[in-house]
């Protein structure tokens, strides 16, 4: 896989940004629409594993990637935990809805780390490449 195709290096170059507005807004519409958080960090995933399989040379750290992984769980466990016990006990709708959009949020991004993560491991340790 040196010689990568210079039509398909360009192309998923152009699609990257699309391919993460799509995964994004999948995220953010999750409480009106289908999907969500799983569903638009599996999108957010692909583009990190199609980034690799185009170009397996350029690095990704995935060090930051599982301590970015971990701050999110964090902040999934600690979020909820606070909105409920928040000092205003009557949440209004608008007060549900920036809840329902952060964590929607909070889990797409998870699963987005969760996902390349499970993804790098599998290309690395099982493919023998470390």
């Amino acid at each position: 896989m040196t010689d990568n195709s210079e039509i398909i290096t360009r192309m998923t170059g152009l699609l990257y940004p699309f391919i993460l507005l799509f995964g994004f807004y999948i995220i953010l519409n999750g409480h009106a629409s289908p999907g969500g958080g799983f569903q638009g960090g599996a999108v957010l995933a692909a583009v990190f594993i199609t980034r690799y399989l185009v170009d397996p040379n350029r690095c990704i750290r995935l060090r930051t990637l599982k301590t970015a992984e971990k701050i999110l769980f964090v902040c999934i466990i600690l979020y909820p935990t606070f909105f409920l016990f928040s000092a205003t006990a009557n949440h209004t709708e608008i007060m549900n809805l920036i809840y329902l959009i952060a964590m929607n949020f909070l889990i797409g991004l998870k699963v987005c780390s969760g996902f390349t993560i499970i993804f790098f491991r599998f290309a690395f340790y099982e493919g023998g490449i470390l």
